[in-house]
Parts: structure tokens; C-alpha cells; sequence
């Protein structure tokens, strides 16, 4: 009966997000109330009942039907919006060279940032004196690294030159149906190759250039009213995910190792101190970029995954930030599963200084060059979904000759404070279309680079 009574309330909260959508309220309130809401009903059940109670596991079971529902309704649009995109991004491109600049650029810009989050993770691992030998490991723990371990000999047996030749696609109908964890860089390069031949075509015969960038630009609109689709129901996800995360917490974990949180959370916001500098370096308004861009921010936090915010941020760069069509579909593309300032730069980087100590390693000028390095390239790796951090995490730990038993001693409050890595992910791609779009002539690409997207 109190399980009916849950969902009872929940539809109520449900309904209540629904009728301020009609009053003709913004998405972004919308999303924030979602979150806010979906917040409180959880703390109401966790202090009512008890996290570990079966009336809020039950209630969970019902909750996450709204919320798998609309992760999985987000993953259906990713790959058929990045292959679209990518090859439009191309079509908008005037001059080969240009592409390449574009790209290179972008990516360079990735490496960089996650080079720097690498040095704050370090530095806040070190200001905190964080050390892997104050961890206890239980019983379940110990399983988890042996779980982990096997994982990892399977990642090590690949070179970093077999890691590269991964992001080629052999089968794209395999990368759409997103079976390997580089995918997404496979439908990117796929949708670069297949807009470089329909720009080539267009180039030796105008007539059917002309064609081709009208079947485009159709399956370009439909794509993108699609997205706009998905995008209504963010309230309700979000407040959906907000239950599980609450619930789902392990609130024991976090107090045992709240300084690795702290110091965590710490190292983020100093990161994105970071990519608030870079961007006002570049002449940007930062207050007038910050309300812009929470609500993607705080998509990327309530889902935890980089690749489902891919939609949302492509739109909001486009609309709202004003960047390029191409910079802001390569941006995000890339962002995605490359240079990862939270998951790839600061969480390895912080682990890797915490079990130096234990195995005897020293932390010298030599130690973080390796660290930087390693980082930026294993960064390529991660898939942009939750998770990410532990993948380069099992990569980098054992480049640099030390253990990997943190990584799983650690697994248990990762959800906490993967929410923060991820938010820091989607800004330092965002971050990278705008020092691109800077850097840029300001002399047009092709024409008018504003997306034609449908009225809200």
C-alpha cells in the first residue's frame, strides 16, 4: 500500500511538471524544478523509510521506468544525430583545409585542459594528503578488485597504437548499434568521410551538390525535431534520476572516505574556474555563458554520461552560444569520448597519487610528466558513459606501474561524485568550441553557419 502511495505522489510530481510546461515556463526552469523536485521526494522516502527499505526499492522499481525510458530514448538519438551532424558539418565546410583546422584544433584544446586537470587532480590529492594505504578493503571490495583485475588484463593487452587503429571503423552498422566503447569516434570519422565524398561530389558537379545538400539538410530537420521530441521530456527524466541517485546513495562510503570527496569535488570546481578563465580569455561573457549552459551542465550531472548529452549540448551551442554548426557537432562529437577533464584527467591522476606511496613510487617532476602524458593519451579511451573514469582509471594505474585494488575500493561512492566528473566533461568540450570558434577567421566558413531548427 505505502509503495501505491509513492507512485501516487510521483505522478503527482509528474503531473505537476507537465501543467507548468503548458503555463509556458522555459525548459531550463523546467529542468531545474525537475531536479529540485525529484530531489525532495527522495530525501521525503529515504527519511520516511530508509534507503535500504523494500518500500523504496519498490518504488525505485517503478521510478526508473521514467527514467530508463528516457536515458534509453536519449542513447536511440545519439549515433543517427552524430553521423547527420558530422557529415552536414562537412557539407557547411567551404574548404577542406578548414575541416582539419577545425578538428585539430578542438581536439588539441581537449588534450590540453585534461593535461591541466591532470595537475589539479595531483595537486589537491597532494593538499589533502590522500593515501590508498588508509583504505581498508572488505570482503566485498577484495571481490570487486578481482573483478576489476580481470577487466583490466583484457584493456592492458592493448597498445596504445591498437587503441588508436580501434577508433577506424570496420563495420559502421557495428558502431551505430554502439558495440564497442570507441563507437562514437568510429561514427565521427565514418560521418567526416562521408561528408568529405558528398563534398568532393558537389565540388566536381554542382547539380547533384545541390541535391545532396537538400536530402541533407531533410534528414538534418527531421534528426533535430526529433531531438526537440526527446528534449520536452527532460523535466520528467531528470526528476526521475534525481530518485535513484538519492536513493541509491552509499552514505556509509561517503563518510568513511568523505576527504577523496571533498578533495574531488574540490578539484572540479577549481577546474571549472579553469574553463571559465580560458573562456573569458577569449572575450566571452562568462555570467552570460553560465546561464546558458547549466542546463546542459545539469543534464550531464543528473545522467552521469557525456555521449547522452550530446543532443542537449549541440543545441544549446548552436541556439544559445552562437557557435558554428561545425564546431559545435565536432565539439561535442569529440568531447565525448576524448579529453575528459573530470573522468580522464583529474580521477586517474588523483588515484594514481594516491598509490604511489603504497608501492614505494616517488612523486617527482618525472613522475607527473609520465602522469600528464599518460593521461592525455589514454583519455582517447573513455567511452562517454557512466563508468568512463574506472575505464581510465584501469588504464592509467597500471601504465604507471602501480595497482589497481583503489580503483574498486573506491567503486562504491563513484556515482557521488561521477555526476561533478561528468558535468566537468561536457563543459570542457563546450570550453573547446569556444577558444575554437575564437581562434577562427572571423570570415564565415560556408554562408550562414546558424542551424535551421524548428520553433520550440
Amino acid at each position: 500500500m505505502s509503495i501505491l502511495i509513492n507512485l501516487g505522489l510521483f505522478i503527482l510530481l509528474l503531473i505537476t511538471l507537465f501543467r507548468l510546461s503548458r503555463s509556458g515556463l522555459s525548459l531550463a526552469k523546467q529542468v531545474l524544478l525537475g531536479l529540485l523536485l525529484g530531489s525532495v521526494f527522495a530525501a521525503m522516502l529515504v527519511f520516511v523509510y530508509g534507503a535500504s527499505s523494500s518500500q523504496v526499492a519498490g518504488t525505485l522499481e517503478w521510478t526508473n521506468v521514467v527514467a530508463v525510458t528516457y536515458v534509453n530514448l536519449l542513447r536511440v538519438i545519439i549515433m543517427p544525430l552524430v553521423l547527420i551532424t558530422m557529415i552536414a558539418a562537412v557539407l557547411k565546410v567551404e574548404r577542406i583545409t578548414t575541416l582539419g583546422g577545425l578538428g585539430g584544433s578542438i581536439i588539441l584544446v581537449l588534450l590540453a585542459t585534461t593535461m591541466i586537470a591532470a595537475l589539479v587532480g595531483v595537486g589537491f590529492a597532494l593538499l589533502f594528503g590522500l593515501d590508498a594505504s588508509s583504505l581498508v578493503a572488505g570482503s566485498d571490495e577484495l571481490m570487486r578488485a578481482d573483478a576489476l583485475e580481470s577487466r583490466r588484463q583484457s584493456m592492458a593487452n592493448m597498445s596504445m597504437a591498437q587503441l588508436i587503429t580501434s577508433f577506424i571503423p570496420s563495420n559502421i552498422f557495428s558502431d551505430l548499434a554502439g558495440t564497442r566503447a570507441t563507437s562514437v569516434i568510429g561514427v565521427v570519422i565514418f560521418g567526416l568521410l562521408f561528408g568529405l565524398a558528398a563534398l568532393l561530389v558537389s565540388a566536381e558537379d554542382s547539380e547533384k551538390g545541390k541535391q545532396i545538400r537538400q536530402a541533407v539538410d531533410t534528414i538534418q530537420s527531421i534528426i533535430m525535431k526529433l531531438v526537440q521530441l526527446v528534449m520536452a521530456l527532460t523535466p520528467y527524466g531528470v526528476a526521475a534520476l534525481m530518485v535513484r541517485v538519492i536513493t541509491t546513495a552509499d552514505g556509509g562510503a561517503i563518510i568513511n572516505l568523505i576527504s577523496f570527496v571533498v578533495a574531488s569535488y574540490l578539484a572540479i570546481i577549481f577546474m571549472f574556474g579553469v574553463h571559465l578563465l580560458i573562456i573569458a580569455i577569449m572575450g566571452n561573457d562568462v555570467i552570460g555563458y553560465l546561464k546558458k549552459i547549466w542546463p546542459v551542465l545539469t543534464f550531464a550531472f543528473v545522467t552521469r554520461s557525456s555521449a547522452a548529452t550530446i543532443p542537449l549540448s549541440i543545441k544549446t551551442q548552436i541556439e544559445d552560444l552562437q557557435i558554428p554548426v561545425p564546431i559545435a557537432n565536432m565539439s561535442a562529437s569529440f568531447g565525448a569520448t576524448i579529453g575528459q577533464n573530470g573522468c580522464a584527467g583529474i580521477y586517474p591522476a588523483m588515484l594514481a597519487v594516491m598509490v604511489a606511496p603504497t608501492v614505494g613510487v616517488d612523486i617527482n617532476f618525472s613522475f607527473l610528466l609520465a602522469l600528464t602524458v599518460i593521461v592525455a593519451l589514454s583519455s582517447f579511451g573513455v567511452a562517454g558513459v557512466g563508468g568512463g573514469a574506472t575505464n581510465a582509471a584501469l588504464v592509467v594505474l597500471p601504465a604507471m606501474g602501480l595497482p589497481i585494488t583503489v580503483v574498486a575500493l573506491l567503486i562504491s561512492i563513484e556515482p557521488l561524485i561521477d555526476m561533478a566528473r561528468t558535468a566537468l566533461n561536457v563543459n570542457g568540450s563546450v570550453t573547446s568550441a569556444l577558444v575554437t570558434k575564437g581562434l577562427a577567421s572571423p570570415k564565415p566558413i560556408a554562408g550562414n553557419l546558424a542551424v535551421e531548427i524548428a520553433e520550440r
